[in-house]
């Protein structure tokens, strides 16, 4: 066992999930790492959340304060420049646009990301002597070295990695910790054999150089199968310090399931026994592991420490607390749907760009209501889950299937894979009360992401009827006989 190894061992029982894009917000993350648990940022699109909370005035001045702390003043003047707007927009005006995920990023778009994962994990670790990880996509490729260098400049304790095979990301995190240049695979559709593609990030360039090395953070990866752990654990260039186990009750997105793709009559797709957690096979690894999906219960917890486990990630609980970065009139609406036993969630097979199966909660008013779906006008923007392509001229350009149809299909996308799509990005950063104003005066909607699993918050909501606070969420897991 290595290092990084015996430290990820000695990570608390309780890691909260990463959700959805400022879901798990700096304010709830440093919650739950202020109770001796681990708090999570989402390490998703924290280039336009910066962006756009400054551009809305920064008006408690947590962006700023943070701002201030990054090693290298320039950067950060530079992106207040740009950004920010003292008293905020005026009403009905649109934010301004950031750059897109791409091979070749501009030097502002590079700084944005940085900062973006600087500000976050900053204010999270603010206050207090707790552990804060930050979570990222693996399907996300083309900003992830700048993304982890910027949470990895504030402090970050722990990397968490779902959505694909995060097999390069140890080495990464080694190279980022001595501010060496560094890169990471890309994968690139209809790429001519033989060819590869990389992003790469140059830390001294970047900075300036003469900083110190980092502190190299723990690395959990998040796994659906012990197949994929198995993988990942079988050579030391690619094994993590620890595995997050998820279930497809989990929210978010989910992996597929294993073999040919079925769905049943309500267009879900079918979990089979291939897709059944083998926890004495995360066991025999002998590294680290927490479970995931349908945990969010002290028995559960109970359940998985005498299996083996480390503990468990708990995702619903705590989006639906009171620091979570969900819009107030959303939290309310959760609420009131969870206490009149009306909130259900639905594993929709189609919605998410990435092609994996995503967890849409029902909400009235956010696009699971399908004909608010259908009437938006769709356009890609934000671009953050675009796939990078090779054209028939060699060069690379950039496609999603939740763009207008015409456009996808004109750079070679397969029509059918279009069908169902959501823009994820947009509605996502909806949901956290940073949707963008279209020049026509609509905003986009939010759509709201949840695990299956409410058994947590109605027995919290029994004691908590106007809702509770990320204390109360733990306490209630760790079986405390009050939840004050």
């Amino acid at each position: 066992m290595n290092a990084s190894t015996r430290e990820s061992a000695s990570l608390p029982r309780i890691i909260q999930g990463g959700m959805g894009v400022a879901v798990s917000s700096w304010q709830l993350a440093r919650a739950v790492s202020g109770e001796g648990e681990l708090g999570v940022v989402s390490g998703t699109a924290l280039d336009a959340v910066l962006a756009r909370r400054l551009q809305d005035g920064d008006p408690d001045g947590d962006v700023r304060r943070a701002l201030d702390a990054f090693p290298v003043r320039a950067l950060a003047d530079e992106v207040l420049d740009h950004y920010f707007r003292e008293g905020g927009r005026d009403p009905g005006d649109p934010y301004l646009p950031t750059a897109r995920p791409s091979l070749t990023p501009s030097p502002r778009a590079q700084h944005l990301v940085v900062l973006g994962n600087f500000v976050e994990t900053w204010l999270a670790k603010e206050g207090h002597n707790g552990l804060v990880g930050v979570n990222y996509l693996e399907k996300i490729q083309m900003t992830t070295p700048w993304s982890a260098y910027g949470a990895m400049l504030a402090g970050v304790d722990v990397v968490l990695m779902g959505a694909g095979i995060p097999a390069h990301i140890p080495a990464l995190l080694d190279d980022l910790a001595e501010h060496r240049t560094t890169s990471l695979p890309v994968d690139v559709a209809e790429a001519p054999e033989g060819m590869s593609y990389t992003v790469t990030i140059e830390p001294d360039v970047l900075t300036g150089g003469r900083l110190a090395p980092l502190r190299r953070p723990t690395f959990l990866a998040i796994v659906a199968s012990h197949v994929l752990a198995q993988y990942l654990a079988r050579d030391p260039a690619t094994r993590p310090d620890g595995f997050v186990v998820e279930a497809p009750t989990a929210g978010g997105h989910n992996a597929p399931p294993r073999g040919t793709l079925t769905v049943d009559e309500s267009g879900q797709p079918v979990y089979g026994p291939r897709d059944e957690i083998v926890v004495e096979k995360f066991v025999t690894l002998g590294i680290p592991f927490w479970l995931a999906g349908s945990y969010g219960s002290p028995d559960k917890l109970r359940e998985a420490v005498d299996a083996g486990a480390a503990g468990i990630q708990v995702g619903t609980l705590f989006a639906m607390s009171r620091e979570s970065g969900f819009m107030p009139e959303l939290r309310e609406g959760l609420l009131a749907s969870l206490s009149d036993d009306v909130l259900s969630t639905r594993t929709d097979a189609h919605a998410s760009p990435t092609g994996f199966p995503f967890k849409v909660a029902s909400i009235p008013g956010t696009l699971s209501d399908v004909s608010l779906r259908e009437g938006r006008t769709a356009l890609c923007d934000l671009g953050h889950l675009r796939t990078p392509y090779v054209r028939d001229d060699g060069r690379v350009d950039y496609r999603c299937p939740a763009e207008p149809a015409r456009i996808f299909e004109r750079k070679g996308g397969d029509p059918g894979a279009a069908q169902g799509r959501v823009c994820l990005c947009n509605a996502l950063t909806a949901s956290v009360g940073l949707g963008q104003t279209r020049k026509d005066g609509v905003t986009e909607l939010p759509l709201v992401t949840l695990g299956d699993d409410l058994v947590g918050p109605r027995a919290l909501l029994a004691d908590h009827p106007l809702g509770w606070s990320a204390a109360q969420a733990i306490s209630y897991l760790r079986g405390d006989s009050v939840t004050a």
